[in-house]
């Protein structure tokens, strides 16, 4: 399957529309898009050991070590000893910093809401991702 240029250039546009909101979000918190994704997918499997954080990442443990620590400091994360083994550590996110993911994530949600609604958006994009996937295999 051969992507038209018009496809590739509209699909690059949006992406760049969506991270230029999304990047507006997260300086308004003053968190990079590692930090955020961190965050995120933190709050979808806490508490949780930071090896297991680290392999939903898709990172090495010392990354996470090192990306957790001013998330930590500016109390946006709680490290704690897992009390089950002393050797592991817990991780789980804040009040604060959920407060911080709702904030950089909902209103950019309502944003898109006003015109389009955000679900038929993300539905649309995930088939549209699913439709152009085979495009990224190998031909024989």
């Amino acid at each position: 399957m051969i992507m038209d240029d018009g496809l590739a250039d509209l699909l690059h546009r949006v992406a760049s529309l969506v991270d230029k909101a999304t990047r507006r979000r997260m300086d308004d918190c003053g968190l990079s898009h590692r930090q955020l994704r961190l965050l995120t997918a933190l709050q979808d499997i806490e508490p949780v050991t930071q090896h297991r954080l680290a392999q939903a990442l898709a990172v090495s443990d010392p990354a996470i070590s090192r990306a957790l620590r001013p998330l930590e400091a500016a109390g946006l994360v709680q490290v704690d000893v897992d009390p089950a083994h002393k050797r592991r550590r817990l991780v789980s996110t804040t009040e604060a910093g959920r407060d911080t993911v709702h904030a950089t994530r909902h209103p950019y949600a309502a944003e898109l809401d006003a015109d389009f609604p955000y679900e038929t958006y993300l539905h649309d994009t995930a088939a549209l991702a699913e439709f152009l996937e085979p495009a990224r295999r190998p031909t024989d």
